[in-house]
């Protein structure tokens, strides 16, 4: 852990309510984070920094995490790695990793804004967007418009995974298998998968088991396979948690 005399001069440090300040501490503990700073009076406030990742908190009267609209941005340098340390952490501290309700962890990916990222919720229902930007290609555009059900992808991958909107997310993507039932494998097994993870956060576990046992009897090329490496570990990552 750096000093504190490591830290950029210039920098900006988001402040996010919450219920209780000891709740926020232990949870981001599990993940890393030390305690710089804790006040009991006036007001009930602390920070916490991991390297140069800096946040704090002030309990509000009458707060109710679950209707928080609190968010921020945290721009990682590996934004991989510190996924694992999180996932990591949260399994040792709560013997399991959270994905549905308060904290949890989302999954990770591209996405179509230029960046590689997951989000992480905490205990005060605040949702940390940690993200890294992906490397400029010198992509073509395609000269015909995109298969519906790939258009219903790229935007039911935002709702879930940005927005964490799981019940549109469902039905963006059934009324697009419904009326694509001719595509392609690659395409219905990310579309299986990204369905069960809506599932899962919807409470339907009986749904994305189905999904998942579909999406294990179809064998992908190894083209295919490499394509969707983030989809697939997400499904695994799916199985261990119905499991």
């Amino acid at each position: 852990m750096g000093a504190v005399s490591d830290l950029p001069p210039d920098r900006m440090i988001p402040i996010l309510p919450c219920r209780s300040i000891d709740d926020q501490i232990s949870f981001y503990e599990s993940l890393g984070f030390e305690a710089t700073y804790r006040q009991k009076s006036p007001n009930v406030f602390a920070a916490i920094r991991r390297g140069a990742i800096e946040l704090q908190f002030f309990t509000l009267k009458g707060y109710e995490p679950a209707n928080s609209y609190s968010t921020c941005y945290v721009m990682v340098s590996d934004v991989d790695q510190l996924y694992a340390d999180f996932r990591a952490g949260l399994k040792q501290s709560l013997g399991r990793i959270p994905t549905r309700g308060m904290p949890r962890i989302g999954a990770i990916g591209d996405m179509s804004y230029g960046v590689r990222q997951f989000l992480l919720t905490d205990p005060g229902g605040n949702i940390i967007r940690i993200g890294q930007p992906l490397e400029k290609t010198d992509a073509v555009v395609p000269d015909e418009p995109l298969p519906r059900l790939e258009r219903a992808l790229a935007a039911a991958s935002l709702l879930l995974y940005s927005k964490e909107d799981p019940a549109t997310t469902a039905r963006v993507i059934d009324d697009a298998l419904a009326a694509t039932p001719d595509a392609s494998d690659r395409l219905r097994v990310q579309a299986w998968i990204l369905r069960a993870d809506a599932a899962h956060a919807l409470g339907d576990n009986d749904l994305a088991a189905s999904l998942l046992d579909q999406i294990g009897r179809i064998v992908l090329d190894p083209a295919d396979s490499a394509s969707l490496v983030d989809e697939l570990s997400r499904a695994d990552e799916l199985r261990s948690t119905l499991a």
